[in-house]
């Protein structure tokens, strides 16, 4: 390993990553202006932002079968420079329908860095848990800033240009990598497009032992993520009883713990196994949320929620010991179009998070709702122990 280049080529990955998740989150904040705008409603908005990540999910399969065909650089490249394009078209939008085929562009090129760019980091490094979990850090990193950053200069410039944060971002991003990343072989370049998404090795792949359980992992925490970020701020406020001003303080908290210690559950699964990190992950998941029901019932006020909201964050890291245990299991020649693949599926699946959990909210209340994100948690934990503990070898 070149350690030099490959530190570069993940602060490079990361940085690219960090890129598309900024002008996918800039546009939330300015979800008033955009709705008085084009004189639609909330939900004719959200339908776009839906799909949006839709589009972003399903893109991630597609992406690790480009990378093999065309090489990792050139897709996070098509990645970056479409995420900057995107955004310009997203700003110059004459009406609801451009706004909404726009975001639904962005969504699909930006999804093509992430599967790809992962798959490229683990040739660069031999503890991949560590690499994967910086990785991963570029998401709450943009999460901690490009929302209030957009929203400042929304107010003071218009909708319009606080979305060009992301062309603004996803430039300077672009020159670095094309400048500092050296050009990447095809795993499979002369494999038609027909072979690659024949159904039966897909089926084959998904079926695996191992790799159904890995998935069903993957797909609670994206639940549970999808859920969290969708919705901690409104029961902080609403069921803490919290002002905008603190929730909005603690949402930040969140990410700042979950982007710290991305890196930190990533080199630990390193050293003492990806099952017994997501142990700990989960663990703390079953308490952080429990913990957040049972403040907001007690009232026992700020401290013991910013606690809790400090657990959320570090269970919210099972991405990197997760991501790193598929990659354990796919041999190097299914990595790009085998980690996109499973990508696709939990993203899907998870992104039900939000649905579920906000109707559960409407009907229930948040203490139920997000009640039974730690029971969310308890399940991927039981199934996590149940496998160490009957040797089921998955």
């Amino acid at each position: 390993m070149n350690w030099r280049y490959a530190h570069t080529a993940l602060a490079l990955c990361t940085l690219a990553f960090t890129a598309t998740m900024v002008a996918r989150l800039a546009i939330s904040p300015l979800v008033p202006e955009i709705t008085a705008t084009f004189e639609v409603s909330n939900a004719t908005v959200g339908l776009a932002l839906s799909g949006m990540w839709l589009a972003y999910a399903l893109s991630q399969f597609p992406s690790g079968i480009l990378g093999d065909r065309y090489g990792e650089r050139t897709v996070i490249l098509v990645a970056v420079g479409s995420t900057a394009i995107a955004s310009v078209f997203i700003a110059v939008s004459p009406s609801i329908l451009g706004f909404a085929a726009f975001t639904v562009l962005l969504g699909a090129g930006a999804g093509l860095h992430y599967s790809v760019a992962t798959t490229f980091l683990t040739r660069q490094f031999d503890d991949i848990g560590r690499a994967i979990g910086v990785h991963v850090a570029g998401g709450p990193i943009a999460g901690l800033a490009a929302p209030p950053i957009a929203a400042l200069i929304g107010a003071r410039y218009g909708w319009r240009v606080g979305i060009l944060l992301g062309t603004i971002v996803a430039v300077p991003v672009f020159a670095l990598f094309a400048r500092n990343i050296r050009p990447t072989a095809p795993m499979r370049p002369d494999q038609s497009m027909r072979e690659r998404v024949a159904f039966g090795p897909l089926s084959a792949l998904l079926s695996r032992p191992s790799i159904l359980y890995t998935t069903a992992l993957a797909t609670l925490g994206a639940f549970t993520w999808q859920a969290t970020a969708s919705f901690l701020p409104a029961f902080l406020e609403l069921g803490h009883g919290l002002s905008s001003t603190l929730s909005a303080l603690l949402f930040s908290l969140y990410f700042v713990v979950h982007g710290g210690t991305q890196p930190v559950t990533g080199s630990l699964s390193d050293r003492i196994g990806r099952d017994e990190t997501v142990v700990l992950t989960m663990t703390a998941g079953v308490v952080g949320y429990g913990s957040l029901v049972a403040v907001a019932r007690g009232g026992l006020g700020l401290v013991p929620t910013a606690g809790a909201v400090l657990l959320v964050g570090v269970a919210m890291s099972w991405g990197a010991p997760v991501q790193s245990r598929f990659m354990d299991l796919l041999s190097d020649a299914e990595r790009g179009a085998g980690f996109g693949l499973v990508r696709t599926v939990y993203m899907v699946f998870g992104a039900s998070g939000s649905v579920v959990v906000g109707a559960v909210s409407d009907v229930a209340g948040w203490g139920v709702a997000f009640g039974l994100l730690a029971g969310v948690m308890a399940l991927g934990l039981t199934i996590v122990v149940a496998n160490r503990t009957l040797r089921l070898g998955c």
